[in-house]
């Protein structure tokens, strides 16, 4: 026993001059990581507390841990209500369609930036693509009204005037066409940003691979799928996990900023439902179980896509 006891103390000992030899070669990227640290814990962390929100009665009196204990109460009031169905509906057929239209895309597109071969084109193109990103989501909606809106829709006047339609369609207030109006603005808006860790997965390939493919006579297409995409697999299938972890965190601003009584019907996502009936409704413990829903149904998803991911590929999160 004294035997094992001297064994232990021995080991704890070796650990922790292990431990302090490593913050003593590191600890400047510990005090860089420090701030980002702390704000999660502030930002991410701290609210949590207040997801017992969910389960409670709220009552402006007593605060948030004073309320009735309700369990599951509003859980069952929104799987039971009329809108939980539609609001997610239109919320996985958004997040659905942006990803499968959205992801490829900078992935596709990174690969043509990496075939230029002029550097100065090449930094043209780059430049190009990167400015939608920084359009602000409000800017960006209205431009989509000046340019889809019925009667002075630039796009539908053009089309008109050409003769290829006899009357301009409000696009901006119609159900049929919220989804690829609100997908395809979003992959314009957020490909060229969304392409630059591709790039920069892509600009670690060994140029030796290239001129082998030269060599084989293999063409650019031939190059892009045999050398450049199986490169860039692993950050692919990163990324993948964490796109899935978020299907069902369609963007409030730009949804709710499209939204109009025209198209509400293809509009009313989780986002802007939770702010209809938590926010302006003052009905805080029902907003917070709907939300937790939402949180809830985005983790399985990661889960899921990251042991498949693990499964098939070999590269996860975890």
């Amino acid at each position: 026993m004294a035997k094992a006891k001297k064994v232990q103390a021995s080991g704890n000992k070796s650990f922790g001059f292990r431990a302090g030899k490593y913050l003593s070669h590191t600890w400047q990227l510990w005090v860089m990581l420090l701030p980002a640290v702390v704000y999660i814990f502030i930002f991410c962390y701290i609210p949590m507390y207040g997801v017992q929100l969910a389960f409670r009665e709220y009552s402006f009196a007593t605060g948030i841990t004073g309320g009735k204990w309700v369990g599951f109460k509003y859980f069952e009031q929104y799987f039971t209500s009329n809108m939980f169905w539609p609001t997610l509906r239109n919320t996985f057929v958004l997040s659905f369609f942006s990803i499968v239209v959205g992801f490829p895309a900078p992935i596709i597109l990174a690969m043509i930036i990496n075939q230029l071969r002029h550097k100065k084109w090449k930094r043209v193109v780059q430049t190009t693509v990167y400015i939608p990103y920084f359009i602000s989501v409000v800017v960006m909606v209205s431009m989509i009204q000046v340019l889809f809106m019925n009667d002075k829709g630039v796009i539908g006047n053009f089309l008109k005037q050409i003769g290829l339609v006899a009357q301009t369609t409000n696009i901006v207030g119609s159900a049929s066409t919220f989804v690829p109006l609100y997908v395809l603005t979003g992959v314009w808006q957020s490909m060229g940003w969304n392409s630059i860790i591709y790039i920069a997965a892509l600009s670690s390939v060994d140029t030796q691979l290239y001129d082998a493919c030269k060599i084989d006579g293999a063409n650019r297409w031939q190059t892009m799928w045999n050398i450049d995409f199986p490169a860039i697999l692993p950050t692919v299938m990163i990324l993948l996990i964490m796109n899935m972890g978020n299907v069902l965190n369609v963007g409030f601003d730009k949804a709710f900023l499209m939204q109009n009584d025209l198209n509400r019907s293809a509009s009313q996502v989780i986002s802007t439902y939770v702010y209809q009936v938590g926010i302006k409704s003052s009905q805080f413990s029902f907003g917070t179980a709907v939300g937790l829903f939402n949180t809830v149904v985005n983790f399985v998803f990661l889960m899921v896509t990251n042991w498949i991911s693990k499964r098939s590929t070999g590269t996860g999160l975890l």
